[in-house]
């Protein structure tokens, strides 16, 4: 697979530009108007001097392999940042600051025992890389300060794993199965569809994401519903630490002491490399069907969601766009590119629901959501729109590239919260990101979804959408810490999905609370007492 594009999303090939009537739309509703600034080339982009010692890069390469270690321009470039629209914004204006020293790519476990060895008693900083496709800061590492050693480190190096891809067993008596981290979704989707099993766990990011990325972040895929979170599926997780190793799950649940399984998953690189994962997998579904419903308004697309959610039956997919991504179409990015329109005409609030399993789990799922939607007053509305979401589901990031491509500024971000607090939850943040972006004097477009739902809550996830000013990072990071704001202030979690990174490093702080963060600093200082792992991600 070739790499992802350097300065945008996923595979150049597919980006599309948008419509005509969107791009009028933007002009007329938001002030969008085409940016005068160009977008910097490969050569282009300031890349500042590698700053790894020699004797440094010999070691790692003594542990690696001469070839596996990568100091060229371009491995450089493309191993600077995730994909936030900052990050696109920043490496679009040839700003790579922060970039590696050199990409070190391991292929077992021992190797990345070994790199993490010389790395921690030379005081190299490490930043585990698999898909790139982190929107939080979560692989920039400590800031750069001209060409000095980052806040005190010898250099930086980005630990690529695409090496360690592959499946290394699987149990079909216990239907658990273990992969190595590199693993793309798609290729360990396609591994597992040889022996009939599928894990059935499909990010927004699905196919650029790794496996360890979705370990490391506690993923959530599109079909949560009926398969569940990454980190539900997780039954053992080995970590290469500069310490050694650290193995965690030899039985489905335990009580023999606090599980350390979840202190590896959502650790984001701070406490060590994940080199395995085991995880459950089900078999490959027989059946696939798709649908929309349309519900009057949010409230009452909630109420709806939630009976789903704790009275069942549950769809493996449940998403609910309230009135104004419904009203956008962004159920469809692909109406909103070249070829279309702005908006499928459907009014009120679009439910999307997918099923899969046997023809008859299919068929019965079908009915009993059926059941419960027409007695809450909603409408059916056909397989179609279910199809077109799941035709396009992965789109939406060329999407947000086209956006800026037209001189539009697009980002999202999410949180979750219980049932009884998510109405005041949505209200909150959608209110801070329109005042904050209107005081700029970009009103926005505010558009939100539920795609994740439970018992007791389920996850927010907003777009937005705004003319760019002067200087977009300075106005996204006053906006950002706005609802971020917000989100604490009303009882929300920082993340659900996402992750911590960098970006939101001050605001999980005061989650955890004080007491907190020190049992997990405590906890660092003996995975890692160098502190050469992320440094500024997820901790301090």
């Amino acid at each position: 697979m070739a790499p992802m594009w350097w300065r945008g999303w996923g595979d150049p090939a597919r980006a599309e530009p948008l419509a005509e009537p969107v791009v009028e739309l933007l002009r007329q509703a938001l002030g969008v108007r085409p940016t005068v600034d160009g977008v910097a080339d490969l050569d282009d982009v300031v890349l500042p001097s590698a700053a790894l010692p020699m004797e440094a890069r010999a070691a790692l390469a003594a542990a690696v392999g001469e070839a596996n270690v990568r100091s060229d321009r371009e491995s450089r470039i493309r191993h600077t940042r995730g994909k936030s629209t900052v990050d696109l914004l920043r490496i679009r204006a040839g700003d790579a600051a922060d970039a590696p020293d050199a990409v070190v790519s391991p292929g077992s476990h021992d190797e990345v025992l070994r790199v993490l060895g010389e790395c921690s008693a030379r005081r190299v900083a490490v930043v585990p890389f698999g898909g790139g496709t982190s929107v939080v800061g979560g692989l920039a590492p400590a800031p750069a300060s001209g060409d000095r050693p980052r806040q005190g480190y010898a250099g930086v190096v980005a630990l690529d794993l695409h090496r360690m891809d592959r499946l290394t067993s699987i149990d079909p008596e216990s239907r658990i199965a273990t992969l190595e981290p590199g693993l793309l979704g798609p290729r360990a989707e396609a591994l597992l569809r040889e022996h009939g099993y599928t894990l059935g766990h499909y990010p927004q990011s699905y196919e650029w994401a790794s496996l360890g990325g979705y370990a490391a972040t506690r993923s959530s895929g599109q079909a949560s519903a009926g398969y569940g979170r990454f980190d539900e599926m997780v039954v053992a997780i080995r970590l290469a630490t500069p310490r050694g190793t650290l193995e965690a799950g030899r039985a489905p649940r335990t009580s023999a002491g606090p599980d350390l399984r979840q202190l590896v998953l959502g650790s984001e690189g701070a406490l060590g490399v994940i080199t395995a994962v085991t995880v459950q997998v089900r078999p490959a579904p027989q059946a696939v069907a798709y649908e929309g419903w349309r519900l009057t308004d949010f409230n009452a697309g909630l109420t709806a969601v939630r009976r789903l959610a704790q009275d069942g039956p549950l769809p493996s997919v449940l998403r609910l766009s309230d009135e104004a991504e419904t009203a956008v179409g962004l159920a469809d990015p692909a109406r909103l590119t070249a070829a279309g329109g702005a908006s499928d005409g459907t009014t009120g609030c679009l439910l999307i629901a997918g099923y899969e399993g046997t023809r008859e789990q299919v068929s019965a799922r079908q009915a009993g959501v059926a059941a419960v939607l027409e007695e809450a007053g909603a409408t059916h509305l056909g397989s179609e729109p279910g199809e077109r979401w799941e035709r396009g589901r992965f789109a939406a990031p060329y999407l947000r590239d086209a956006l800026l491509d037209a001189g539009a500024f697009a980002e999202t971000l999410e949180t979750a919260t219980f049932w009884s607090n998510l109405p005041r939850l949505y209200g909150a943040v959608r209110d801070a990101l329109t005042t904050a972006l209107t005081d700029l004097g970009t009103p926005p477009l505010v558009l939100c979804h539920v795609s994740h739902a439970y018992a007791s809550g389920a996850s927010l996830y907003f777009t937005v959408g705004s003319a760019r000013r002067d200087d977009p990072v300075a106005d996204w990071k006053r906006v950002k810490a706005a609802a971020s704001d917000a989100i604490m202030d009303a009882g929300g979690t920082i993340s659900h999905h996402h992750g911590v990174g960098a970006d939101h490093r001050e605001w999980f702080s005061a989650e955890a609370g004080p007491l907190g963060v020190a049992a997990l600093c405590a906890a660092k200082s003996v995975l890692d007492p160098a502190g050469v792992l992320t440094p500024g991600v997820l901790l301090r």
